[in-house]
């Protein structure tokens, strides 16, 4: 058996990337392993597009797990410097869900898009059989913008400042804590402490906010594969060098507690709402302080040079591969059925 989750690279460039359709011009960026978003450019304009799908986790109460599902699918185009502007939804739903949770997921959903200014252009909404939560479909999230904001994912320069948003393992740490909290072994103290994390995973903020305060020339929301794959990406796609301590990364308090529970390192685990961001050096302070005016935990942990590579504290760290929350998942649910 595959393991879970995305594919690795390899079979990425051998069964997917040949095969793309239609050569088209105004295709800037397209599909690239690691990359989270593609752009079109429209004469002056840039579309900034992201694909993903939606997980729907009926235990978190519809409410929440709406506004949870909509974060994840918007900080794929945030992270292009592109404020989200527009969503397509496509929810393929299970027949046991009621007509009265079904509209307080979609309320849930409408109202995170109306904060951020996203408006819903098209969709599609039905119920099948075969269909099981968590996974119910999927949404194209798209943001219109001048082409010159758009910041590439491969643009990390030899000279930057590497900033870390919110802290590793964040997103796993509150999922788990909020979903399995009994079967944790944990103080009762702990785990509402590391539910609280999962109010973090939103990014479309705090992209915008880092794009707003300086030069920014890269960013990456940590996701599958956690900070250390991220990193890796980062640094592969740009052929730079990241060099890393490990001390200066941002650590949300409960997460530690929850990773050493379900035995994962929380650098490998997929953490949403943590941004990985490159900037020019001068303006790394100005970016790290508007990000904590707002309320994020963030600091300078490291610097780009020539090279390649990632080293966290002088050592060499490779991307993961799989991430190790999809096990732990899939033994914890196994024990509540």
């Amino acid at each position: 058996m595959a393991d879970t989750g995305k594919i690795d690279r390899a079979l990425f460039e051998s069964a997917v990337l040949p095969y793309l359709g239609a050569d088209r011009e105004d295709v800037a960026v397209g599909p690239q392993h690691g990359v989270d978003f593609g752009v079109l450019e429209v004469g002056s304009r840039a579309v900034v597009l992201a694909t993903d799908p939606v997980s729907v986790l009926p235990e978190l109460g519809f409410e929440r797990a709406g506004r949870f599902a909509l974060d994840i699918v918007l900080a794929d185009v945030a992270v292009s410097g592109v404020a989200p502007t527009h969503l397509t939804v496509s929810l393929s739903l299970p027949p046991s869900l009621g007509d009265e949770e079904l509209a307080a997921l979609w309320r849930a959903m409408h109202d995170r898009a109306a904060e951020l200014g996203v408006s819903v252009a098209s969709g599609h909404t039905a119920r099948y059989d075969g269909v099981e939560f968590p996974w119910v479909g999927a949404a194209t999230a798209l943001g219109v913008g001048e082409t010159a904001s758009v910041v590439r994912p491969d643009g990390a320069r030899p000279g930057d400042a590497i900033v870390v948003t919110t802290g590793p393992g964040a997103e796993t740490a509150g999922l788990f804590a909020s979903l399995f909290g009994a079967q944790l072994g944990l103080p009762a103290g702990t785990v509402a402490t590391a539910a609280e994390r999962l109010e973090e995973t939103g990014a479309v903020r705090d992209a915008a906010t880092a794009a707003g305060a300086g030069r920014v020339t890269a960013m990456h929301d940590a996701t599958e594969g956690g900070i250390q794959g991220g990193l890796v990406e980062m640094a592969e796609g740009a052929g730079v060098r990241f060099d890393v301590d490990r001390g200066a990364v941002p650590e949300a308090p409960g997460v530690a507690a929850v990773c050493d529970a379900l035995d994962v390192d929380p650098w490998q685990v997929t953490s949403a709402g943590t941004l990985l961001v490159t900037v020019a050096s001068d303006d790394a302070g100005d970016v790290v302080a508007a990000l904590r005016e707002r309320g994020t935990r963030a600091a300078v942990v490291g610097a780009v040079s020539d090279g390649e590579g990632v080293y966290v504290d002088g050592g060499r760290v490779e991307h993961p591969g799989s991430d190790p929350s999809w096990a732990a998942f899939r033994e914890l649910a196994d024990s509540v059925e």
